[in-house]
């Protein structure tokens, strides 16, 4: 049956992919002084604060939010939707971020969130998911900053603030005895959402499967206090090596630019195109293949804003892993029962609904940001041809069920 709710009649929604601004100390208010001068730091350059990690301005990052103008919401939908070709757009940088309060501020935001029909949300960071991959080379440095990070958030957002905005603090599995300790005081101050980062956990030991057994207290923890695990699109450097090898096998140079002449894909070279969603598709496949959820039952993992292409073969994938391995659940069979996933603001969810049953769907806007809706509940558009049942799962009780289990 065609869909027959509207926006009003459905009522408040559940929307899974908002975005705060982090605010110029939010990495140093409660970071201990012995880290002052390690990990991620705002100096001024030519008179203008910015991120700088050893000794370096950060290559992707302006600096911090609350100082650099930003982007309209919903001004690259266009782009990223292939509405409006790359030759012909141009963002523009011209937000003033005081102008903006619901960026910053909780409670103008939850103002802002009973204008738009939002009921409730996950709160992801901006920045941070651009921090973590670049303190690689001093680990210790990096967990310090990540705890200072959580203490900040936690002060400014609230992990559960009035049960309506839940932000989430940022796990790093870096050493897993600390990873637990931070746990612990997350689940203490009510956190029902966290946020790892997708992609191998960066140890002293070297890289790891996060589904490593050495991982175990932290993921038993996180069973036991029925919490959902996010991974949200991200800054990850974990396969450098490999886009390298690509491009010496396919005679690309080593900037990413191709002696046929071909564009670079946004930042990048037109072989991560090619490879775009790979990081996920895989962290996903060794989340089972390493049987982190069969040592885990009621564990509940979210992948948000990484998009949705990856699913279908990573379902192949899991079918071929079953195939030739000892499951007591079938692979395919674990991701649905275990995994959600918010589709881009652009992508065909009825495309993704032929893979994945409308109840590990999630509804999420990525507001305020660029790429993601002017207005969240424009998302109705992109469910033409669902069941009020589906609409009203992914529009609000799926989200609802991984926050309040």
């Amino acid at each position: 049956m065609a869909r027959t709710l509207t926006r009003q009649s459905i009522g408040q929604v559940f929307d899974s992919d908002n975005h705060f601004w982090e605010a110029s100390d939010a990495f140093t208010r409660y970071r201990d002084p012995k880290f002052r001068d390690r990990g991620i730091q705002v100096k001024e350059i030519d008179g203008v604060p910015r991120y700088v990690i050893d000794g370096e301005r950060h290559p992707m990052l302006p600096g911090p939010g609350d100082v650099h103008p930003r982007l309209e919401p919903g001004s690259l939908l266009g782009l990223f939707s292939g509405k409006i070709k790359a030759s012909e757009f141009k963002s523009v940088f011209d937000v003033d971020p005081a102008s903006r309060p619901e960026w910053y501020d909780r409670d103008a935001r939850l103002a802002v969130m009973d204008a738009q029909g939002i009921e409730s949300t996950w709160m992801f960071p901006s920045q941070a998911v651009m921090v973590e991959a670049y303190m690689a080379n001093d680990l210790e440095a990096s967990i310090e900053v990540m705890r200072a990070f959580n203490r900040w958030i936690e002060e400014e957002w609230g992990f559960a603030y009035k049960d309506r905005i839940f932000a989430t603090p940022y796990m790093t599995l870096s050493d897993p005895d600390l990873a637990v300790k931070e746990l612990e005081w997350c689940l203490s101050r009510g956190a029902r959402v966290l946020q790892l980062r997708h992609g191998p956990a960066l140890t002293r030991d070297g890289s790891k499967s996060p589904a490593h057994p050495m991982f175990d207290r932290f993921w038993g923890l996180v069973q036991e206090a029925g919490v959902t695990v996010a991974s949200h699109g991200t800054e990850d450097h974990s396969y450098n090596e490999f886009y390298a090898l690509l491009r010496r096998i396919y005679g690309e140079r080593a900037d990413g630019s191709s002696p046929s002449g071909s564009m670079r894909f946004e930042q990048g070279s037109p072989i991560e195109a090619m490879t775009k969603g790979r990081q996920v598709h895989d962290y996903a496949f060794i989340l089972i293949a390493h049987r982190l959820f069969e040592r885990f039952p009621g564990l509940q993992y979210a992948f948000v804003e990484a998009g949705s292409a990856w699913v279908p073969p990573l379902l192949h994938a899991l079918d071929t892993l079953g195939h030739f391995s000892d499951y007591a659940v079938p692979p395919r069979q674990q991701f649905i029962e275990h995994c959600s996933v918010t589709p881009y603001p652009e992508e065909d969810v009825a495309e993704l609904a032929r893979h994945l049953p409308a109840g590990r769907i999630l509804f999420g806007s990525d507001w305020p940001h660029g790429e993601g809706f002017a207005h969240p509940l424009d998302f109705f558009a992109n469910l033409d041809g669902f069941d009020d049942a589906d609409v009203t799962r992914i529009m609000r009780d799926n989200a609802r069920a991984l926050t309040f289990a």
